[in-house]
């Protein structure tokens, strides 16, 4: 269950991932903020009117964005906008709640569940700083009967938010186990357990090298799963980004790769030296030469194959900050969903 940003590059991702990726997917995509909300809500719905295949359902996050009419004189918050834009978009959507939202938004997520007919999920915080207490029996009964859905018609993320240490990755590990002794007996459709491992940007990494970033979200995940005993639980990330919304971004970021393997993100960032983003070049043939790139090469995703072409010069562009986030996602949906696939671990 990737939890991405709602962006130009992730929403590139998903549309070329394969249709085995596909089957083995249930994307969350998260709306970022941005001053002009109605035009940012727009671009978003085109988005997934372009790139989410049309058996897919697409699970929608507005959790970042202000509770308040998207315009003057429009009727109902964001929620609602993007259910009616999806709607006539032909896009199915699913809305995640969670049991801190208002009863306006509440009511605009039943509204949702009710035109677009795929439940909703009910995403809980299990973060170091927070102080939301777990919903008790009443919370969760009262929150199923204002979305007028059974909990089969509903799917339980259990969000553990950023992990920056080892000592950090066991204290989640715990609280993750905690809400789910109390959450997990429900009759969920599905549940999830997530987390986020990614920095939150690439300051201070070495430049012209590649840089291990252990994967403590899948680490957190396995722990998890060796110590809980009730109904299977799904693999969550935040794909290859930090948890947190990204802050507006100034000026343009140097080539980077954040790629993804078994254990860890190498991550590739190279000084801006040539013109352009030709430094992409170089960076693209370091990483097809180095042992990090895997036995099925240019094959392993959508992503994969345009990193072998910037690596061969045989792309007239390196491409820039949308594409090489996109390509990142693209090699690190199919990795993990392989993996999970056939080894049974992210």
């Amino acid at each position: 269950m990737p939890i991405l940003k709602g962006k130009a590059g992730e929403f590139m991702a998903l549309e070329h991932a394969t249709p085995e990726v596909r089957a083995r997917i249930r994307p969350v995509m998260e709306i970022v903020p941005d001053p002009d909300l109605r035009d940012i809500l727009e671009t978003f719905c085109d988005h997934a009117m372009d790139a989410v295949p049309q058996d897919m359902v697409l699970t929608v996050d507005c959790g970042a964005l202000p509770a308040l009419q998207v315009l003057q004189g429009d009727i109902g918050g964001p929620m609602a906008r993007v259910s009616e834009s999806l709607g006539l978009r032909g896009v199915t959507m699913r809305p995640v709640v969670r049991c801190t939202d208002t009863d306006s938004v509440m009511a605009e997520a039943a509204n949702a569940v009710a035109r677009h007919r795929s439940g909703a999920c009910l995403r809980i915080t299990m973060t170091a700083d927070s102080s939301d207490p777990l919903p008790d029996k009443g919370r969760i009964r009262g929150l199923l009967r204002e979305l007028k859905v059974e909990p089969e018609e509903a799917d339980l993320l259990i969000d553990a938010g950023p992990l920056r240490s080892i000592a950090g990755r066991d204290r989640a590990v715990e609280r993750v186990l905690d809400a789910l002794r109390v959450l997990a007996p429900w009759r969920w459709r599905e549940r999830c357990v997530a987390a986020g491992a990614f920095p939150v940007n690439l300051t201070g990494f070495p430049r012209g090298q590649a840089t291990p970033v252990p994967r403590l979200d899948a680490q957190l995940w396995q722990r998890v799963i060796n110590r809980w005993n009730g109904q299977p639980l799904d693999f969550g990330d935040f794909g290859v980004t930090h948890p947190h919304m990204p802050a507006k971004s100034k000026g343009t970021p140097d080539p980077n790769m954040r790629y993804t393997t078994r254990g860890d993100w190498q991550v590739f960032v190279y000084p801006r030296i040539r013109s352009g983003n030709d430094d992409f070049f170089t960076l693209s043939q370091d990483l097809v030469d180095s042992p990090h790139w895997p036995s099925t090469g240019a094959q392993t995703s959508w992503g994969d194959a345009r990193l072998l072409d910037c690596a061969r010069r045989s792309r007239p562009k390196a491409g820039g900050g949308t594409e090489w986030r996109a390509w990142a996602t693209s090699h690190h949906l199919a990795v993990v969903s392989s993996h999970l696939e056939v080894l049974g671990h992210p």
